[in-house]
């Protein structure tokens, strides 16, 4: 090609590493972290840069494993890669620094590809952060078409699943580069794989953990909330979703208590209500949050959670108040 790409400046910049380069997604790796991940190790490899993909939590979700499975995916914990140090570089994907669900690694972050609110200037070399994209595979698939790399099979399938995944089937938080991603991607794909991992959504203990939790749900004034007593975070924002489904309900504030703290999971159809302000209006002088309007999260550490406020109260009537004055209750 004549003109140089962004992944000719991202090839480039990487290359000159002192040391390995890793590329790191947010610590629980969904389909489209994982998906997007996979694509660009393989961009990169195509230009000549070896990577290693590491993540700093346990995978959580069925279809999560079940990619790596199926599409030979590589991924290892963080703390089984012993030679992941200071001189190493990192290429961000799915995440940046100071999210609140990305560990900052001992490797020097050069190069950030995300899809996330955009988080301000974090020292990035090269920097590739849309907000208005539904799904970071997108941005990723892009890559291959503009510089003439056709997808493999299965890579092309994976990410046709990120984008489905995170765009909630092509019906939330969607671009125009999600549609047009999706169906030039999904020439290439494998339809069969697609329906084996739309079957390995839930395990048995997953759906014991929500019947548990949806015997909780309140609805006030179209909030549903909901209070899930499991460390998956990846349960927490599937979970939020189906509360979203409730005829009654635009906008849902699900948490998690853990012994940390505790994490929390927004979405809302409601378009005066951004569910990345919400959060951050929930967890405003306590702990740190953010996302898109449609879905965000966030946390809040056990320790600035005040003494004198039951968690279940304080959230909710935070969220309701924040909901109220943006409807202009």
């Amino acid at each position: 090609m004549s003109e140089a790409t962004k992944l000719d400046a991202l090839a480039a910049l990487l290359a000159q590493a002192p040391d390995e380069v890793f590329i790191q997604p947010h610590n629980v790796p969904d389909p489209d972290a994982i998906a997007a991940c996979a694509g660009m190790q393989h961009l990169l490899g195509l230009k000549g840069v070896k990577t290693v993909i590491v993540y700093d939590r346990e995978m959580e979700k069925a279809d999560s494993l079940r990619m790596l499975a199926l599409f030979g995916i590589e991924m290892i914990p963080a703390k089984a890669a012993a030679t992941l140090g200071e001189e190493d570089w990192a290429l961000l994907v799915d995440g940046q620094k100071g999210g609140g669900n990305l560990t900052d690694l001992p490797t020097d972050e050069v190069a950030c590809i995300d899809h996330h609110e955009y988080r301000g200037n974090q020292g990035y070399r090269f920097e590739d952060i849309r907000p208005s994209v539904g799904a970071c595979s997108s941005i990723v698939a892009q890559y291959f078409f503009e510089n003439g790399a056709e997808p493999p099979r299965k890579l092309a399938t994976a990410l046709v699943f990120g984008i489905m995944k995170d765009t909630e089937s092509l019906t939330r938080g969607l671009s125009d580069l999600d549609v047009e991603m999706f169906y030039r991607l999904y020439r290439y794909a494998d339809p069969s794989l697609i329906k084996a991992l739309n079957g390995a959504q839930l395990t048995k203990a997953d759906l014991d953990r929500y019947a548990e939790a949806f015997r909780s749900v309140e609805v006030y004034g179209g909030i549903g909330f909901m209070r899930l007593d499991a460390p998956d975070d990846s349960l927490l924002g599937a979970a939020s979703d189906i509360v979203l489904s409730l005829d009654t309900v635009d906008v849902v504030l699900a948490y998690s208590v853990r012994t940390g703290g505790v994490k929390l999971s927004a979405r809302s159809e409601d378009t005066a209500v951004k569910a990345n302000a919400l959060v951050r209006s929930v967890v405003e002088g306590m702990g740190f949050g953010g996302g898109h309007d449609h879905m965000a999260g966030g946390f809040i550490p056990a320790d600035r959670i005040p003494a004198e406020r039951g968690v279940d109260t304080l959230l909710r009537h935070r969220a309701i108040a924040y909901v109220e004055g943006a409807r202009g209750a």
